[in-house]
């Protein structure tokens, strides 16, 4: 029988082919080493060191504003706490405080020179009603002063406007209820009549105008 020409020794087979496959792999092999160098080369290391730091750098900072930012805040909710804590209990005494003022304004001058009871009884309410303004005003709960004033949307509420030429117009000329702040925040407005009618009022220099919103009406 006629033997394959095709068929050859395994041994033959590698020992043709051996060479080649080693050429290849060694050259696969050094272009393997020239890609790892450039990947690890120092200056894309020292790059890639300087964007990781950088990165590092801005995340440190991003938490550092966030920390002081709710520290600022945490304060700011400490103090609002301790300054304002008594605000509810100054709306409660406030009407108090209105019905002793009520009762003095009852006790007219002749009503207190035709009776030493009611000049009696008005003196206790006045020295009540000083005692009341003194405490509260420890709490710097401190009453409105808007009589004669010019009239300002922030403290006053004007219940109606009254012809009056004899004094500016827009100027308060009768109170109703008295307003009172607490610190600088508004507790109640003072509910007052306004005039209409009378000479412009003069304005006042750049430098004491009143801020357009000075007052804080969260309480």
């Amino acid at each position: 029988m006629t033997q394959n020409h095709n068929d050859q020794n395994p041994q033959d087979l590698s020992s043709e082919t051996s060479p080649e496959i080693e050429a290849q792999l060694e050259e696969a092999a050094e272009i393997q080493d020239e890609i790892d160098e450039e990947a690890h080369s120092p200056e894309q290391h020292i790059a890639h060191l300087e964007a990781e730091n950088e990165r590092l750098r801005s995340d440190y900072l991003r938490a550092l504003a966030d920390a002081q930012n709710i520290k600022r805040l945490a304060d700011k909710r400490v103090e609002d706490n301790s300054k304002y804590a008594v605000a509810n209990f100054a709306k409660e005494v406030i009407p108090v405080a209105d019905n002793l003022a009520r009762a003095l304004t009852a006790a007219t001058a002749d009503a207190r020179a035709a009776s030493d009871v009611v000049n009696t009884l008005a003196i206790g309410v006045e020295m009540t009603e000083k005692e009341l303004q003194t405490a509260l005003s420890k709490y710097n709960i401190k009453r409105i002063d808007a009589l004669n004033q010019p009239f300002d949307p922030n403290h006053h509420q004007a219940m109606t406007e009254i012809e009056n030429t004899s004094v500016p117009t827009g100027t308060v000329i009768q109170v109703f209820q008295d307003g009172y702040v607490l610190h600088d925040r508004l507790l109640r407005p003072a509910m007052v009549v306004v005039s209409r009618g009378g000479p412009k009022r003069e304005p006042k220099p750049e430098g004491d105008a009143p801020a357009e919103d000075g007052v804080d009406r969260s309480v």
